[in-house]
């Protein structure tokens, strides 16, 4: 489990934290990015995705991450 995910919840429960929330489908975003947990290779299929998808029709590392940055959050994105 994410240890800092699980925390964030806590937070969110008791009203304390404004930039996450949790949605009508019980998913936990931060600024309306989905936030996905410290799980390596769920990380990693987002990543694999967002290349082979069509958020890679431009060329280059920097527009896919910045297309994949505007769905998803995790620390240190």
């Amino acid at each position: 489990r994410d240890q800092k995910l699980m925390e964030k919840l806590v937070l969110i429960r008791e009203g304390k934290e404004v930039d996450f929330g949790i949605d009508e489908n019980r998913v936990v975003r931060y600024r309306g990015r989905v936030c996905v947990p410290d799980v390596l290779e769920l990380r990693k299929m987002i990543l694999e995705e967002g290349h082979r998808s069509g958020l890679s029709v431009h060329p280059g590392v920097t527009k896919m991450y910045q297309d994949l940055k505007k769905l998803f959050w995790w620390p240190g994105m």
